[in-house]
């Protein structure tokens, strides 16, 4: 695997090690990381399909429409 060097807010860092060391969810920071990666392009690519619906008029909502129904529905 390629490997890579990052520099890291104190703040970053901070919870990465959280993660790591206490709540013990991951093996190491670049376990997270992938992980953190592999979520964010998910969401992407999730979010990219949502847009392509709205635009083909496969929703009639549009997207402020549907995150304040959302928003109504869980009720913060």
């Amino acid at each position: 695997m390629p490997r890579q060097s990052v520099t890291l807010t104190e703040s970053n860092n901070t919870w990465l090690n959280v993660h790591v060391e206490n709540i013990g969810d991951y093996a190491n920071k670049s376990e997270l990381i992938n992980d953190l990666i592999r979520r964010a392009r998910r969401a992407e690519f999730i979010n990219k399909k949502l847009s392509n619906a709205e635009k083909s008029n496969f929703v009639s909502q549009s997207a402020s429409e549907i995150l304040a129904d959302f928003k109504a529905d869980i009720k913060i």
